[in-house]
C-alpha cells in the first residue's frame, strides 16, 4: 500500500534532493507539534511547525521549532512588512494542505520561506507530510537546501 497522494507529493519533491529523505506514516495523530513530537519519540523542539501568513494575498511560509511561537509584531517590524494570520482557506489555496499537514516543501504556490533560528540547534527535525499521520526527518542543516528558506529570529 502506497502514501496518501498529498504524503506522496511531497516524497516525490524530496526524492530530487538525494538525501535518502522519506515520508514516513504513523497510526498517530502529527497534525500537533505535541502530537508528532510524542509520535516519533523526539523533542517538541525538533518539530517544524509550518506556519502561513499573508502579506495581501502573498502566503508566506514559516518554519518554526514546535516550542516556540512566531512573534508576529517583531518579525513583521524586522521583514518591514505587514503580516496578518491566514485562514484555513487561503492555507489549503495557497500549499495544497490543510492546516496541521502543510509541509515545508511541494506546495500549489511558490512562496517566500523563513526558517526559525532555533531549528538549526538540532541535529535532526521532523516536518508534517501532506496528511495528519506523516512526517520526515531530515537533519536541520539540510532545511535551507530543499527551501530556499531564509534564517531569521521568530521570537
Amino acid at each position: 500500500m502506497g502514501l496518501p497522494n498529498a504524503s506522496q507529493k511531497v516524497q516525490d519533491f524530496l526524492s530530487q534532493f538525494d538525501l535518502n529523505l522519506e515520508v514516513k506514516e504513523f497510526p498517530a495523530s502529527t497534525r500537533t507539534a505535541q502530537d508528532a513530537a510524542e509520535a516519533v519519540g523526539c523533542a517538541i523542539g525538533q518539530i517544524v511547525k509550518s506556519l502561513i501568513f499573508r502579506s495581501a494575498d502573498k502566503p508566506l511560509l514559516f518554519l518554526v521549532s514546535g516550542d516556540n511561537r512566531l512573534d508576529v509584531n517583531k518579525v513583521s517590524r524586522d521583514l518591514g512588512i505587514s503580516l496578518k494570520k491566514a485562514n484555513a482557506q487561503f492555507v489549503r489555496d495557497k500549499s495544497g494542505y490543510a492546516i496541521g499537514c502543510v509541509p515545508p516543501v511541494a506546495h500549489d504556490e511558490k512562496m517566500e520561506v523563513f526558517i526559525d533560528r532555533d531549528l538549526l540547534s538540532f541535529d535532526e527535525i521532523w516536518a508534517a507530510a501532506g496528511t495528519p499521520h506523516a512526517v520526515f526527518r531530515l537533519k536541520s542543516a539540510d532545511l535551507q537546501r530543499i527551501t530556499a528558506g531564509r534564517v531569521i529570529n521568530v521570537k
